[in-house]
């Protein structure tokens, strides 16, 4: 049975006691954006978990919550991004045991699908801060910390590193290093080193992400979940041993969970990802590497592909040392993936970069031609 609508109104205040959903995020201004379903006499909740045609969702009960479960088929369309995901806040029929309609998402972490159809994706919504779990059980891959953080960008959320394993790491030195090659290419996102097993910079952590909501992303061996159970501070998640040839391992999360954290805010966990694809991730590319589009802005012409155009800006970094060359070709290729993916989707914009790209490589070619020519 649903609540007065009233107390779903009324803002916290020192004299009246919080909205039992606060601890999950809710506030006044979805509060106010609810107030239609409420006066219809609909129960707010937070979906934690979507499974098959289903959903689990917190909702208010008395001064406390209870998770329901409720049918989505009302809410599910045929566009992948208007599809219901973890995070997101809900209207729901408790009598007839039915989503009526989602709340618009503040913010939503989006990749392109691996199907050839290159659909969107959604992988958590409404999140404030996207986890990037990284695991120094192998190789550093900073060209995979770009790529996520272009989406985490992208998203509206703020990212924050997370170089996990720490404790496998022999020599303070080397950490040192690892953290400032990452932090290089995260320009504005914080970047801490945390081991599960020793505690080292989970309280770190767990301060950063207190109040809000996070999402866990990395790939499968990460140790997301073992971070998830130790910034939860129970054990929440189950944890399977990883491979020592490449420190992967089976996919221990396999649904997106919303878990509830002790200094107040919400986490959400997610499955290892094998592929992260962008999808309309300009806005991300630039702030990811946000040095070479403050470069770019030098350069002569304000559509310059930085390939060999006179005046570049950035080849003249590139040239002076001031820009590594593994920093732009990684901004390279993840501009022109991004406009492949818009390309796949528009066959007129499709048509647009093909004569962009053919211009750009015939203004490359002139200019090494004059080169060569000059030199001789």
């Amino acid at each position: 049975m649903s609540l007065p609508s009233t107390s779903f109104l009324s803002p916290s205040t020192a004299s009246t006691p919080p909205h039992p959903l606060a601890a999950y995020g809710w506030d006044a201004d979805w509060a106010a954006a609810f107030a239609p379903y409420a006066a219809r006499g609909l129960t707010p909740g937070r979906v934690v978990r979507v499974d098959r045609g289903r959903c689990d969702l917190v909702v208010p009960e008395g001064d406390t919550v209870r998770t329901v479960h409720a049918d989505t088929g009302l809410v599910t369309t045929g566009d992948p991004q208007r599809i219901m995901c973890t995070g997101d806040w809900a209207a729901t029929d408790l009598a007839q045991g039915f989503v009526r309609t989602l709340l618009p998402r503040r913010t939503a972490f989006v990749r392109s699908t691996s199907s050839k159809r290159s659909e969107a994706q959604i992988l958590a919504a409404n999140v404030t801060h996207a986890v990037i779990a990284v695991s120094l059980a192998v190789e550093l891959d900073l060209g995979r910390v770009e790529r996520f953080l272009t989406l985490a960008w992208e998203s509206g959320a703020t990212p924050l590193v997370v170089l996990t394993k720490a404790d496998l790491v022999d020599d303070p030195v080397v950490l040192g290093h690892l953290l400032d090659d990452t932090a290089v290419v995260a320009p504005g996102a914080q970047v801490l080193a945390v081991s599960s097993a020793t505690g080292e910079g989970v309280d770190v952590l767990a301060a950063a992400l207190a109040g809000g909501t996070a999402v866990l992303l990395g790939q499968s061996g990460a140790g997301k979940s073992t971070l998830a159970n130790a910034v939860v501070g129970v054990d929440v998640q189950d944890v399977h041993a990883t491979r020592d040839s490449d420190g992967k391992g089976r996919h221990t999360t396999t649904t997106r969970n919303l878990l509830t954290m002790p200094g107040g805010g919400v986490l959400i966990d997610t499955p290892g990802l094998r592929g992260v694809g962008l999808w309309d991730a300009d806005g991300g590319v630039a702030r990811t590497f946000a040095e070479i589009d403050e470069l770019a802005r030098g350069c002569r012409f304000h559509d310059c592909a930085h390939t060999g155009e006179p005046g570049c800006a950035v080849l003249a970094a590139l040239d002076s040392g001031d820009l590594p060359e593994r920093r732009l070709d990684s901004y390279r290729k993840l501009i022109r993936e991004n406009e492949w993916i818009a390309a796949r989707t528009d066959a007129r914009l499709r048509a647009e970069i093909r004569r962009d790209w053919k211009r750009k490589q015939a203004v490359g070619r002139h200019m090494a031609e004059r080169k060569r020519g000059g030199a001789r």
